[in-house]
Formats: C-alpha cells, sequence, structure tokens
C-alpha cells in the first residue's frame, strides 16, 4: 500500500517495489511506473495501485465424476498482474488519495474470478473420470489439466492476469464413500499384516523347535560323554583296584618268602649252634672220662656255685658236717 503525505494543497505519494502505481489526470496518463515517489493535487488526481508480487489464491472445487459422485478438490491458484495498466482498466484498483487505500475490493474480484475459472476446469476434468479414478490418481495429473486450462483461458489473458501454476493439494470424496474405496486397501493391509505374523509366528515355532532340538542334542551328547566318563572311571577303578591287589600279592609273597628265609636261616644256625654246642659237649665230656670222681665234683662243685647267688655268711651245722663226711667216706671205701 502507498504511503501518502499530506500537505496543504498538494499530497505526496511513495509507493513500495511490489505496487505498480499510476496517475490519470483529465482522463489522461501521467506517471506510470513500480515504486514511485511524486507530488500531486487531490482534486485533479486519480490514483490507482496495483500489486505486481506473486499471489496465492486458495479454494475448494466440487466436482461429480463419471459415475455421479461427489468429490472435493483442495486447489492452490498461483498468478500475478502481468499488465497493471489493463488490470487497472478492467477491474477497480484506485485508491483514495488522502489515506492511500484502496475504494474497493478488487482482490476479492480478482478472487472469485480465478475461484470460477478454476473449480470450472477442475469440473471439466473431473466429469471424464470415477471416483475411484479420481481419489486414486492422485493430484498429478489434475494439477497439469487445470494449469493448462487456465494458462489458455482468454478471459485471464484480457483481464491482464497471468496465471504461473495450479496446485491440487487433495481429491477427497465424502466420508462413507471414502472409508468404503479404502476398505479393500484396509483388508488387502489387514491380511498382508496377519501374513506377516503367521509368517513370524511360524519363523518363530521353527527357531525354537530348532533350539529345542539342539539343546535335547546337547543333552544328549553330554550323557553320553557322561556315560563314557562313567565307563571309563570304573575301567580306571578296576584297573587300579587289579594293581593293588597284584602289588598287594607280591608284597604279602615277598613278606612270607621273607620270613621263610628267616625261619630256615634261624633253624639252620639253631641246628649249627646245637650241633656245635653237642660237639663241645662231647668232647668235654670224652675229655673228663678218665678224670677222678673228687675232681670232677671239685669242677662241679665250682661250676654250681658259679651259677649260685651270692652268700655272705654259711652256718655249718653239726648235722650237716656229719652227713658230709659220712658221704666222703663212703666214697672212698668204694
Amino acid at each position: 500500500m502507498a504511503t501518502i503525505t499530506r500537505y496543504p494543497g498538494v499530497r505526496h505519494l511513495r509507493s513500495t517495489p511490489t505496487a505498480h502505481v499510476m496517475q490519470l489526470r483529465d482522463g489522461a496518463l501521467r506517471r506510470s511506473g513500480v515504486g514511485l515517489a511524486f507530488w500531486f493535487r487531490p482534486l485533479t488526481a486519480v490514483l490507482s495501485e496495483v500489486p505486481v508480487d506473486d499471489r496465492e489464491l486458495p479454494l475448494v472445487a466440487h466436482a461429480r465424476t463419471a459415475d455421479l459422485q461427489d468429490v472435493t478438490a483442495q486447489v492452490t491458484v498461483s498468478y500475478r498482474f502481468e499488465n497493471p495498466e489493463v488490470v487497472a482498466q478492467r477491474l477497480d484498483f484506485s485508491i483514495d488519495p488522502t489515506t492511500g487505500r484502496w475504494t474497493g475490493e478488487p482482490l476479492q474480484q480478482v478472487g472469485q474470478l480465478l475461484g470460477e475459472l478454476a473449480a470450472g476446469h477442475v469440473m471439466d476434468a473431473l466429469a471424464g473420470a470415477t471416483l475411484r479414478e479420481a481419489v486414486s490418481s492422485g493430484a498429478g495429473p489434475l494439477r497439469q489439466q487445470v494449469t493448462a486450462a487456465l494458462v489458455a483461458d482468454k478471459r485471464v489473458a484480457a483481464t491482464g492476469l497471468r496465471v504461473l501454476g495450479a496446485r491440487i493439494s487433495s481429491v477427497r470424496a465424502d466420508a462413507d464413500l471414502e472409508r468404503a474405496l479404502q476398505t479393500p486397501a484396509r483388508e488387502a493391509a489387514q491380511s498382508e499384516a496377519d501374513r506377516s505374523t503367521f509368517e513370524r509366528r511360524a519363523l518363530a515355532v521353527e527357531r525354537e523347535r530348532a533350539i529345542a532340538e539342539n539343546e535335547l542334542t546337547n543333552r544328549i551328547e553330554l550323557a553320553t560323554r557322561e556315560q563314557h566318563l562313567v565307563t571309563q572311571e570304573g575301567t580306571n577303578a578296576r584297573t587300579r583296584a587289579d594293581e593293588a591287589a597284584a602289588a598287594a600279592l607280591i608284597e604279602a609273597r615277598s613278606q612270607a618268602e621273607r620270613r621263610q628265609l628267616h625261619a630256615t636261616s634261624t633253624a639252620e644256625a639253631t641246628r649249627l649252634q646245637g650241633e656245635a654246642e653237642g660237639a663241645a659237649e662231647r668232647a668235654r665230656m670224652a675229655a673228663l672220662a678218665d678224670v677222678e670222681q673228687g675232681v670232677l665234683l671239685a669242677v662241679a662243685l665250682r661250676e654250681l656255685a658259679a651259677h649260685l647267688p651270692a652268700i655272705g655268711q654259711v652256718t655249718v651245722t653239726p648235722d650237716m658236717l656229719t652227713g658230709a663226711l659220712s658221704a666222703l667216706t663212703t666214697r672212698r671205701g668204694e
């Protein structure tokens, strides 16, 4: 919007770089351009301001498909005022010389014009398609058709407008019809999800079975190894027992043989000692055979005295002396 500064009898206008300002006086064009700044008399000047920036017009277009179903399209039309002087002649873009505001509502006129044209082209594009085709084909083909129709529209060009393009956000049917159209896809998706779930469960069961089989195989292998271990331990125990018994038998035999040898040697030594003692006794007896009895008695008494305990004193009684003398006399008389 242009900025107008008031002074006594005159005004000063300063526009923006995105606004095309035109000044008419006495029906003749005095000034026309973008970003102007000039003085003017408010009583004789007729001012118009046309925006030259790109603008967006959102609208909702209703159409009916070939199978007589209502659909709604979200459309956004991009446009610009390509020929501001022609636009100012076809639409009321005049501004108040005091406030700089539009005296009318030109943008609403432009919006109504483009909205009706865009809605008509959307209806024409969807009239030859079924509901399923209109909803499922996407916004690309419809966007191309509407854009081409608006660009080629003669009324748009005659008004000084230029359509830059049209965007289709969505094409929607009635809520019940849309749910009905979505049902097969939902069922297919649900079926695919169920199939994936079943496959996942089957895979999980198969993996659990493989794990159980692996655990059972491991347990069997461990049991087999344990059996082999027990068998080997029993064999080792029997071997150790046999070896210990054999060693004990050898030790017993060795001890018996040692005892037998010791007994034999002891008996032989005893026999030899007895023979030696007998031989010595015979030799002694042979030596004493020619000795007188008194000598023998003296020797005997000496031997006996050697083996008797020590005697401190001896008491000789008359009876003992009488008996000894009698025995001695008797031996001599013999």
